[in-house]
């Protein structure tokens, strides 16, 4: 096991015997956009040296599989898990969107292991979090609850929210600054990324383990969606990558994208177009189980499915 998994275990195991460990308000804040920033900036470096006019086709295609999964996760909870339809898309813009902790977690998994993978999953990564936000808000809608979406409102958040600018803005300055233009400031953004990571996760356990009670209340389906949907949709995004010529380390990374569910971008959109969905069930999915889920047992999985595929 990672040891940046230790400290999310860690801050999990604090958390349910309700110790009095805290991190500084703000901190956790401050985390998520060192990096966010971060992995832009990796991204952008390593597609400087290519044409991006190729990678279109598979920005669409990674953008139609966010959307693919959003509409699987929403017939499972409306017909099986029996959820009211605002509550049942919500809980599925989640599940199409990404994490870009568990996709953080899943570039170091791979680093430390020396297994490279393509620079362009870290555009993936941009392009996916935002089509499942809109799938959702028209999902729950269908039947009409009587709520007036402010469309210029919405988009503005999912386009412009501070993630998605993030991560376009690293990007952005790592294209332009080329292979060696970030050298000066490699030690802060690239040779500590490892230990921010792990105060990320600390903190982390420490949310995931107040998201518990929401598990008890909602009982044994969500659990067992929790589980099962981030593992029908890491075979979607091997399918996926299988079709787009991606290797063993792209493989797992668009593995660990599509089984990821979002916790920062989408609820933040529910919240403003959907209000009348329980964001509490959609973080109790996504925190409690989901993203454990994930972090213990699904990136070394996923791995070992992308080598198979691969045949490596």
């Amino acid at each position: 096991m990672d040891v940046i998994v230790l400290f999310f275990a860690f801050g999990l195991i604090a958390g349910l015997l309700r110790s009095e460990l805290k991190l500084p308000p703000g901190l956790y804040e401050g985390l998520s956009l060192f990096l966010l920033l971060a992995i832009g900036l990796k991204g952008g470096q390593g597609l400087a040296g290519q044409p991006l006019m190729p990678l279109l086709p598979e920005l669409a295609s990674v953008m139609l599989l966010g959307v693919i999964q959003t509409f699987i996760a929403f017939a499972i909870l409306l017909n099986l898990g029996r959820f009211a339809r605002p509550d049942a898309a919500s809980i599925a813009a989640h599940y199409g969107s990404v994490s870009i902790a568990t996709f953080a977690v899943a570039v170091t998994w791979l680093s430390t292991r020396n297994i490279g993978f393509e620079p362009q999953l870290v555009v993936y990564l941009a392009v996916m979090e935002v089509p499942p936000i809109l799938v959702g808000i028209m999902l729950a809608r269908g039947m009409g609850s009587g709520q007036v979406v402010r469309w210029g409102n919405l988009l503005h958040e999912a386009f412009l929210g501070k993630a998605v600018t993030l991560l376009l803005g690293g990007m952005a300055i790592g294209w332009f600054a080329g292979p060696g233009g970030l050298d000066s400031i490699t030690p802060v953004f690239f040779d500590l990324f490892k230990g921010v990571l792990a105060l990320f996760l600390l903190e982390m356990g420490l949310i995931v383990s107040r998201q518990m009670s929401g598990l008890r209340q909602q009982g044994l389906f969500l659990l067992s969606f929790g589980i099962c949907m981030p593992l029908l949709s890491a075979v979607l995004g091997l399918a996926c990558g299988w079709l787009l010529g991606l290797s063993v380390g792209g493989l797992t990374l668009l593995a660990t994208l599509a089984a990821s569910a979002s916790y920062i971008a989408v609820p933040a959109a529910m919240r403003l177009a959907v209000p009348t969905a329980n964001q509490a069930t959609s973080l109790a999915a996504v925190l409690g189980i989901s993203f454990p889920f994930n972090v213990f047992f699904g990136i070394p999985l996923f791995y070992q499915m992308a080598q198979y595929l691969a045949g490596a």
